[in-house]
């Protein structure tokens, strides 16, 4: 049975406290699965929260910062060291190439696994496969940085009383699916768009127009509330957001599902992020992230 989940492996911003670790966002989508910004530790969540090194097909870094990044070297080191049998492919800017290479190659290791770097250089799609396409885009922040946003094609649903109405059934379904018509009745006739799901990664930015390009229409965002709205100055200077700014891009984006993550360690009461969300005009699925929190992806309409 296929799963399409968020695991949560980390959500402080900076420094790891007692209760959040270092960020690490592990996406699964059906047989894959994707894992978003791997900080210092996220080899030990992904332990504590039964992922494995086999798991994993994509590493996608927004910007190399520590708590973003720091966790690369354990992460590729593991993969090799456990034979991951699949091709692994690794994202993220292109400026950081130099900060990609001391990483991967940190310690002694013997290389097992074919690991492909596709550096990200510019707004654009990243891959296609046949169950999503992966696009990037730029971010603002103090360092290169850029969003994920991965979306599954549209499909069809067929609906059984419009093909009962035409008197079609058995064979005849398949072939007004693969035809696009049949007998004079077209498959608009009988189904109708099945909107594929879609999930977004917005990490260390101000507002711009790329997060609310991730943002736009996505069944579950995960971005970056760093502060508070009192706060909001210092998130400006440093290229973060608040809560309140965070809910209000899920409001007009039309977001169903809104993460809230990486979390500055000045704040001790998580309940005052989702309040100040709420306050923005947030009314969708609201979760404020902890660490080995599981999320799925909400279902289809």
């Amino acid at each position: 049975m296929s799963v399409r989940e968020l695991v949560v492996l980390g959500t402080a911003s900076q420094v790891p406290t007692r209760h959040r670790n270092h960020n690490g966002y592990l996406l699964r989508w059906d047989g894959e699965g994707l894992l978003f910004d791997p900080g210092e530790g996220t080899q030990r969540q992904m332990l504590r929260a039964g992922v494995a090194a086999h798991d994993l097909n994509r590493i996608c870094v927004t910007h190399f910062h520590g708590d973003h990044s720091l966790g690369l070297a354990g992460v590729i080191q593991r993969i090799n060291l456990d034979r991951v049998p699949h091709e692994v492919t690794a994202h993220y800017p292109e400026s950081g190439q130099r900060f990609f290479d001391r990483l991967r190659y940190a310690t002694a290791y013997r290389e097992t696994v074919r690991l492909t770097e596709a550096p990200v250089a510019a707004d654009g799609v990243l891959a296609r496969t046949g169950g999503y396409t992966l696009e990037a885009r730029r971010l603002s922040h103090p360092v290169e940085s850029y969003g994920y946003r991965l979306t599954e094609a549209d499909g069809r649903r067929m609906l059984p009383d419009r093909l009962a109405a035409h008197g079609i059934k058995g064979p005849d379904v398949g072939r007004i699916q693969r035809e696009g018509s049949l007998n004079g009745v077209s498959l608009d006739d009988v189904s109708e768009v099945r909107r594929g799901q879609r999930f977004a990664f917005v990490m260390d930015t101000r507002l711009c127009d790329g997060v609310h390009a991730l943002a736009d229409g996505v069944d579950l965002l995960v971005i970056e509330s760093t502060f508070l709205g009192e706060d909001e100055q210092l998130a400006v200077e440093h290229g973060h957001l608040t809560a309140g700014q965070a809910a209000t891009v899920a409001r007009d984006a039309g977001v169903r599902h809104l993460v809230l993550t990486h979390f500055s360690q000045r704040y001790s009461e998580p309940e005052e992020f989702e309040r100040q969300a709420r306050a923005a005009g947030y009314e969708g699925e609201l979760t404020v992230a902890h660490d080995l929190l599981r999320v799925p992806v909400p279902k289809r309409r």
